[in-house]
C-alpha cells in the first residue's frame, strides 16, 4: 500500500507518517523504481500501536522502548504518565479555582487574582474610566513587583482596604486625587495628601509586626516611572506630600509607605 492509503486506514495525516519516519518510530520503506514506497500490513499494525499509545499520552521519545521490547516495564511507563496526568489535573483545578475567584468578583481575566476583591469594588464605584484603567494596569505591575511572597502581605493590605467600613472613604479620596490639575490649589493638595494619611495610617497601625515590610522581587522605580507618565504635576505633589508625612512618622513600615507604593500611585 502506499502513504497516503496507509495514513488513511490508520487515521492520520500523511505529514505526520512522514513525521514518524524522521523520529525513527517507523521504518520508511525504500523506494522502488518508479519512485513509489510500499508499506505492508505490519506498518500498518506499528502505526495503530504509535496511535494508541499517543492517545495516552505518551510522548514519542519515550515509545521506542513499548515498541520494540516485548518485556518493557510498561507499568513503569504507566505510572509515570499517571503522575503527570496527575499533575496537570491539579494544574488545571487551580486554574478553575482561581476562575472561579475572578468571575465572582467581577474582575478581568488579566488581573492578580489576589487583588480581585479590592479591584472590582473600584470597578463598581462609577469612577472616570482612566482612573479604573490606571488601577487596572498599576495592579498588575504591582503583582509583578511584589512576586509571590510580597503579594500575599500586599493582598491582605488591600482586602483591609476594599471592606465596607473603609471602602467607601477610599473611593472618595481616589475621586479627589483624580480631580486634581493645573487649577487646583495648594490648599486643595494637601487636603488630598492628608486625607489620603488619614486614611492609611490606621491601617497601617492594624498590621502585625513585619506584615507591612514587603519584600519587592521587582525594581521599584518602574512604579515611579509609570506614575510620573500616568499622573499630572499636582497628582504627583499630593502623592510626595503624603509620603513625607507618612515617612515622618516613627516604626512606619516601609513597604506600605509611598516609596513601597500604596500611595505611589494613587490610592491603589
Amino acid at each position: 500500500m502506499r502513504s497516503a492509503e496507509l495514513a488513511g486506514l490508520a487515521g492520520v495525516s500523511v505529514r505526520t507518517l512522514r513525521h514518524y519516519h524522521q523520529t525513527g518510530l517507523l521504518e520508511e520503506p525504500p523506494r522502488h523504481r518508479n519512485g513509489y514506497r510500499d508499506y505492508t500490513v505490519h506498518d500498518l499494525v506499528r502505526l495503530l500501536r504509535i496511535r494508541r499509545l499517543a492517545s495516552l499520552g505518551i510522548p514519542l521519545e519515550r515509545m521506542p522502548p513499548l515498541l520494540d521490547d516485548a518485556n518493557a516495564d510498561a507499568g513503569s511507563a504507566l505510572d509515570e504518565l499517571d503522575a503527570e496526568l496527575a499533575a496537570q489535573v491539579d494544574r488545571l483545578n487551580a486554574q478553575r479555582a482561581v476562575i472561579a475567584h475572578l468571575r465572582a468578583h467581577g474582575a478581568a481575566p488579566d488581573l492578580p487574582p489576589e487583588l480581585a476583591p479590592f479591584l472590582a469594588v473600584f470597578t463598581t464605584a462609577q469612577l472616570p474610566s482612566s482612573m479604573v484603567q490606571h488601577d487596572r494596569d498599576q495592579s498588575v505591575l504591582l503583582a509583578h513587583l511584589a512576586g509571590e511572597e510580597g503579594l500575599r502581605s500586599l493582598a491582605a493590605f488591600y482586602e483591609r482596604l476594599s471592606e465596607p467600613d473603609i471602602a467607601p472613604r477610599a473611593i472618595e479620596i481616589a475621586r479627589r486625587h483624580a480631580e486634581l490639575g493645573s487649577e487646583s490649589t495648594d490648599a486643595e493638595v494637601t487636603e488630598t495628601a492628608e486625607a489620603l494619611v488619614a486614611l492609611l495610617r490606621p491601617l497601617i497601625d492594624e498590621l502585625s509586626p513585619g506584615e507591612g515590610d514587603i519584600v519587592w522581587s521587582g525594581p521599584l522605580h518602574l512604579l515611579t516611572e509609570y506614575a510620573d507618565d500616568a499622573l499630572n504635576d499636582q497628582q504627583r505633589r499630593c502623592l510626595h506630600l503624603a509620603e513625607r508625612m507618612l515617612e515622618e512618622r516613627d516604626g512606619a513600615p516601609g513597604g506600605l509607605t509611598p516609596g513601597g507604593p500604596i500611595a505611589e500611585c494613587r490610592i491603589a
